[in-house]
């Protein structure tokens, strides 16, 4: 999946992965994908409303080692 940008949000305890990811998200295009790694286990969670409630698709979350990698398009 070719993304746009990636937001780097291991080690970060809620709310800072939903925080900045709203910031990263907020310098995309329509359209643009961000790639989010988060080590937060609530993250999966959040990140999964968060996108729904702001007009945006999540594409596919994976889990690797411990960390939750996020892909989602900015509606």
């Amino acid at each position: 999946m070719k993304t746009t940008k990636f937001l780097d949000a291991t080690g970060l305890a809620c709310p800072m992965p939903i925080v900045r990811t709203r910031k990263a998200m907020n310098e995309l295009e329509s359209g643009q994908i961000l790639e989010i790694h988060a080590t937060d286990k609530g993250a999966k969670s959040d990140l999964t409303a968060w996108a729904k409630s702001g007009g945006h698709e999540l594409l596919k979350v994976e889990e690797e080692n411990g960390v939750f990698i996020f892909w989602i398009q900015k509606g």
